[in-house]
């Protein structure tokens, strides 16, 4: 063996060819022993269509995640006894073994900052600041009771994300990719969309594909300009001097595979070989030039700049060109009251004006392409809020605002394998926790959302330093069946 080889030799390939075979059957009984599905994909075609062992009921899933978390006390979860405490302190119940990001002391209550209305046959409550959006009520299913572990944004926002609080974990689009492959060859399985103005806190490790294979990670696009950096050929190289360069590229990565037998470089090969494909498909689909006018009318979109009503209406175009995981991020929805673009009774109004009408027209147009029947939308932030007044440093504040709160907010999901116009889960008379027994973990949510794409998540892992990983971790997780179809 020579030293170029040994250089490159990873631990479990060394155990793999040791003396008499011992690392070998060491490994064969450990796969031997699990229960876990063992994918079988082609390393030179990683993205190609796999068939789940369930019937799936969903085709594709579209995620909107509004960052910073808003509150749900102003949009969803009404609560008109809260009303009633407004402006009193809050009672020792809701303070004694609970922690805050940013209140001390005793805060006081704060009411519902918006009027509520039931919506539609189901009777789901509605704030005013959502009036598109309502007129869709029974199309939706709510949870009212989420719940996660973590209480400050980046962590919280790895847990919704990636099922783990740390960094390096595969998010939610690069399993249910990696399980599926995506039906669009000339476009990658899982596309991701940012608006707002900002990336998330911990930026891109929440589209990332951690220790699956790289080609499973989101690729991220913009909704104005280049759809994605350097797809386009530098000036002066011509299609044709592309492709060779590629196939002289592809000559010294099969070889070095021949040699070290390292499958990620069989990844790379693909994913090079992607990038040319992308060079033609991407402009096309992502370019919203062309769509009707009343198209845009309907979406509210702003040709030639950033915004959610634009990723919108790309989420659609992706979903109907075979994009397996279409992943929107929205920042600024981090409502503290610190500030007027913080505050409830301000920079709120605005957040929720810029997502009211283009969601709705999301689900009216998957609706009427017949694609909303295996489609999964899913709504959703890292944690919910307070039903106190945030009192940063124990002090009044000049503008509206709430705390994070881990304990209780609000999804909803609408479309493929969900019983529409029904909410599970009911939070105290506060809103602050969920009424017992009502607990929805966010692995609970992974594990039903791996369930609708045709997954068990008890089985869907990859063996890694001897444990086998999975979205919803070593922790009991159960899927939500009184929410599906």
């Amino acid at each position: 063996m020579n030293f170029h080889r040994l250089q490159n030799l990873s631990r479990r390939h060394f155990l793999w060819d040791s003396a008499a075979g011992l690392g070998s059957l060491w490994l064969t009984s450990q796969l031997a022993h699990s229960s876990s599905i063992a994918l079988e994909r082609d390393q030179a075609a990683p993205l190609a269509p796999l068939l789940s062992p369930k019937d799936p009921k969903v085709k594709r899933v579209i995620y909107l995640h509004m960052v910073g978390a808003p509150s749900q006390l102003e949009l969803f979860d009404y609560k008109p006894e809260l009303q009633k405490y407004d402006g009193k302190d809050c009672p020792s119940e809701y303070l004694e073994g609970q922690r805050f990001a940013f209140i001390q002391g005793t805060p006081q209550m704060l009411g519902p900052v918006y009027p509520f209305k039931q919506q539609g046959e189901s009777g789901a409550w509605f704030s005013d600041r959502l009036p598109e959006l309502a007129k869709h009520a029974d199309k939706l299913c709510f949870i009212k009771t989420m719940k996660t572990d973590q209480f400050n944004h980046g962590p919280a926002q790895l847990m919704v994300q990636t099922g783990q609080a740390r960094l390096g974990y595969p998010s939610i689009g690069s399993w249910v990719t990696w399980g599926l492959g995506t039906e669009n060859q000339n476009l990658p399985g899982f596309m991701v969309l940012l608006s707002g103005g900002r990336v998330p806190r911990v930026g891109k490790s929440l589209w990332g594909s951690g220790f699956l294979p790289s080609v499973y990670q989101g690729v991220q696009c913009r909704s104005f300009g280049d759809p994605v950096l350097n797809t386009a050929n530098p000036k002066g190289v011509s299609p044709k001097t592309r492709r060779a360069a590629l196939d002289a590229l592809q000559s010294l990565n099969q070889e070095t595979f021949r040699e070290l037998s390292d499958p990620e470089t069989i990844t790379r090969i693909a994913q090079y070989e992607m990038a040319f494909r992308m060079q033609t498909s991407v402009p096309e689909v992502m370019s919203i030039d062309d769509e009707p006018k009343h198209m845009h009318d309907l979406y509210g979109t702003e040709l030639g700049k950033e915004s959610f009503a634009n990723n919108c209406l790309l989420a659609r175009r992706l979903a109907e060109n075979g994009v397996r995981f279409i992943q929107l991020y929205d920042w600024g929805w981090d409502s503290h009251g610190s500030n007027k673009s913080e505050a409830l009774n301000d920079g709120f109004i605005g957040k929720c004006r810029s997502i009211d009408r283009p969601i709705s027209a999301l689900l009216t147009d998957l609706e009427q392409r017949g694609m909303l029947d295996d489609t999964l939308v899913v709504w959703g932030s890292e944690f919910g809020r307070t039903p106190m007044q945030e009192n940063r440093n124990g002090a009044k504040m000049a503008f509206l605002g709430r705390d994070h709160n881990p304990n209780a907010f609000t999804f909803w999901m609408a479309g493929a394998g969900i019983k529409p116009g029904m909410t599970y889960g009911e939070t105290d008379p506060m809103g602050y926790l969920a009424q017992d027994g009502q607990e929805v973990h966010l692995r609970d949510f992974h594990a039903t959302l791996l369930h609708l794409v045709g997954y068990d998540h008890t089985k869907l892992s990859i063996l890694r330093k001897g444990l086998h990983e999975k979205l919803t971790g070593v922790k009991p997780a159960s899927v939500l069946q009184e929410i599906l179809s």
